[in-house]
């Protein structure tokens, strides 16, 4: 089979940074057209540069990188920097970038691509708020038909909520960009946090990155002493959850998760619930359904994958 051809749209964040390194590092089943910045755990400033650090860190530096959206499409950005730091890849000690933005806006690099491709023949794959991906599919709204698959990071249902009781932080950054891309059409993929926090990063799975011996090796298992520190506080597990690179390993591995194809809504007026994704898990709702809702995950066969990948790097 021919590598799957993806955009990558992302905020990187330390979980992002791996997702990213996992794409990079398997071109067979991977072929990663470009990345696309947007504002989210960290403002665009930084997203947009750590995306060109991590394509050095992979040694992939012609690696497309373009800059989107500075803010969501109807509310002021909320950050993470509490979880990921001040520079969004706290940890590692890594070099400003010397590789180039891309010229042109990452939305009109998404539509141009999918518009460019055959049709049903392009995956985007959102790992932080979904203001670029909407914003591309309002500007243009014939690439909807175009898209393969979305496979993205973000909402809850068993978990409920990370940055509020009820919502998870991609989606609550931007709930309208959220309702866009959930009714447009195409198939959706959710890596939930009811998945993510299945993909814990224990001690023994952290000395295995450390003990590749490599920058990439040492890099992610710095990333994640980092940022395990936070979720090992607030939800006094063993270790920090891996939540984007399950959107890579889907694309690589997809045995290794478990789901139901459902209804998914977007909340975007409550005060109590902003942003929650309203999962029809047992089917009550009647509703057409619109997304495959991840539930589960073999947490041993996706750290063996990343930890073989990753050393290829």
């Amino acid at each position: 089979m021919p590598a799957r051809k993806i955009i990558i749209d992302t905020d990187p964040g330390q979980d992002d940074a791996v997702a990213i390194l996992l794409a990079l590092a398997s071109p067979e089943e991977i072929d990663v057209l470009g990345i696309t910045a947007v504002a989210g755990n960290v403002p665009l400033s930084l997203t947009q540069k750590n995306a060109r650090i991590v394509c050095e860190l992979a040694g992939k530096p012609d690696t497309k990188v373009f800059a989107g959206c500075d803010a969501p499409i109807a509310r002021k950005l909320v950050t993470a920097e509490h979880v990921h730091g001040k520079t969004g890849l706290d940890g590692p000690t890594l070099p400003d970038p010397e590789m180039e933005l891309t010229d042109g806006h990452a939305v009109d690099f998404i539509i141009d691509t999918l518009r460019a491709e055959p049709e049903g023949t392009v995956t985007l794959c959102p790992l932080g708020p979904l203001t670029n991906i909407a914003t591309a599919l309002t500007k243009a709204p014939d690439i909807a038909s175009r898209i393969q698959e979305i496979v993205l990071m973000g909402g809850a249902y068993f978990e409920v909520g990370n940055i509020t009781p009820t919502a998870e932080f991609n989606i609550y950054v931007d709930p309208e960009a959220a309702k866009i891309v959930f009714a447009c059409g195409a198939p959706i993929t959710v890596m939930p946090l009811d998945v993510t926090h299945k993909a814990l990063v224990t001690k023994p799975r952290n000395d295995a990155f450390r003990a590749l011996g490599t920058p990439v090796g040492v890099a992610v298992a710095e990333m994640t002493d980092f940022f395990e520190r936070f979720d090992k506080e607030k939800y006094g597990s063993q270790g920090a959850p891996l939540h984007d690179p399950c959107v890579t390993a889907y694309l690589i591995k997809p045995e290794l998760f478990t789901g139901r194809h459902i209804n998914v809504e977007i909340e975007t007026c409550s005060d109590l619930t902003l942003g929650m994704t309203v999962a029809d898990w047992w089917r009550v709702s009647g509703r057409e359904p619109n997304a495959t809702f991840m539930g589960d995950i073999d947490a041993d066969g996706f750290f063996d994958l990343l930890t073989e990948r990753l050393a290829r790097l």
